[in-house]
Order: C-alpha cells, then structure tokens, then sequence
C-alpha cells in the first residue's frame, strides 16, 4: 500500500519521501525473483530506498549478511533509516560508496543490481533522478567488471532491465566472461510486447533456464505467475 511518504509491504515499510526513485515494480519483482538459495553473503549495488535489500532480507536465511552499496547521500539516508525500523537492522549493512570504489574483505555469493538503464533518452532536470535512471555514474561496462570482482566462483549476479537494454546487457555481459543463466521476461498482459527482463549471471556457459511473468492474466485479474511471486510482499496480494 502506498501513500505519499511510505510504501507499507506485509511485513516492513519502506519510507521513500527523500527518494529520487519511489517503490515501483522492478524493484519487487527483482527482489522476489533472485534464487537466493545457500546465499550468505549478498550485495545489492545502487540500494536507493533499499527495497530490493529488504525483500532479500525478508527472503534470506537468518545468518545471512547483506550490503547495501549506495553512492548519492540522500538515498544513502533512506536506506539507513529504513533499514534501522525494519525487522532486520542486524542483517542488512549501508555502504555508502560508488561500486567502482568498494573493496570489501569478502566475495558474494549473491549480488543484486535495479540499475540505471536510460542510455539515450532526454535527461530530466532533477540530478538525483537523473542518476537513478541514466547510466552517467555506473556504466554497463563497469558494474558487470564490479559484480565479476566481487562474485564467488559460483555466485551469481542478478539484474532487471527493459527490453533492448537488457540483450546489450546480455551481450556487454558476456564480453566480460559471465553468461546468462536465467532469462525470464515480464509483461503486463499476454498480448503486450514484453517490458522487462530478469537475467540472473554467472561464471559457467550453459544453456539458460528461460520463463514469463505476467501482471494480468485478462482486465483486471491478476496471473498466477506474478501473484506467487510476490504474495510474501504486496499488502493486496
């Protein structure tokens, strides 16, 4: 449920009154989407509010320690706060840092990024949006070349992106030696082109595990596919 300064999910609130970017879709549905299995040690590189690192919080095995890397000062602050009134302020930890200078003493088992992903587009007036959304402080290039520095031999590095931008990912990705291993596309209603896609990375070439969300199933019914993936979270779910 949303208002104009909190999001409330079934189990923690995110408060985003100080945020360049609010909750929205591709946040959750990354969140909830990750195979977060066995994972211990997880980083999610451009927190923002810090949803996606509550959602894996919620999600994670109680030993479990999460990063939450974010470089703009503002965010850093929401995040923080959010973090210290949700149920896990003893998980999840703010670093507040660009990626590309983050040198942690550990490698991670599971690394999470909802990253800029505006490349040609008019930039909006607001900075703070601007770098949310446009790719001027983290380029492609350089957070796959951070996420494969800080991968585990066997972690894996799970994004979301639009259509178009998601296959250069796939592309840029695999020029840096990780290789997709899950492709599953998003889309609104059945017979609309497909708007997102979620790609989970790795060190290993194979044959990727493919699939589709769907919001609606027809009108106003929700599908089955985005319902049991984030009933654990949304209020009206």
């Amino acid at each position: 449920m949303k208002s104009k300064t909190h999001f409330h999910f079934k189990r923690f609130s995110v408060s985003h009154l100080g945020s360049a970017m609010k909750v929205g879709t591709d946040a959750v549905l990354l969140g909830a989407w990750v195979n977060i299995d066995r994972a211990i040690h997880i980083l999610d590189i451009g927190t923002g509010n810090g949803t996606i690192a509550l959602i894996l919080a919620q999600r994670s095995d109680e030993h479990s320690k999460i990063d939450a890397v974010e470089i703009a000062d503002d965010e850093s602050v929401q995040a923080r706060e959010n973090f210290k009134n949700s149920p896990w302020p003893h998980k999840i930890h703010l670093q507040h840092s660009a990626i590309q200078d983050y040198f942690p003493p550990v490698k991670y088992d599971l690394i999470v990024s909802n990253p800029p992903f505006f490349n040609n587009s008019l930039i909006p007036p607001r900075s703070e949006r601007s770098r949310a959304r446009h790719t001027l402080k983290l380029t492609y290039r350089e957070l796959i070349s951070s996420a494969r520095r800080l991968l585990t031999e066997v972690g894996k590095f799970n994004v979301i992106l639009p259509f178009a931008e998601g296959l250069q990912f796939i592309s840029q990705a695999e020029r840096e030696m990780l290789f997709c291993s899950r492709q599953y596309s998003f889309k609104t209603r059945p017979e609309k082109a497909i708007e997102r896609w979620l790609l989970e990375f790795c060190r290993s070439k194979s044959t990727p595990d493919t699939g589709e969300i769907l919001l609606y199933q027809k009108e106003h019914i929700w599908d089955e596919s985005y319902v049991n993936l984030t009933k654990d979270f949304y209020l009206k779910l």
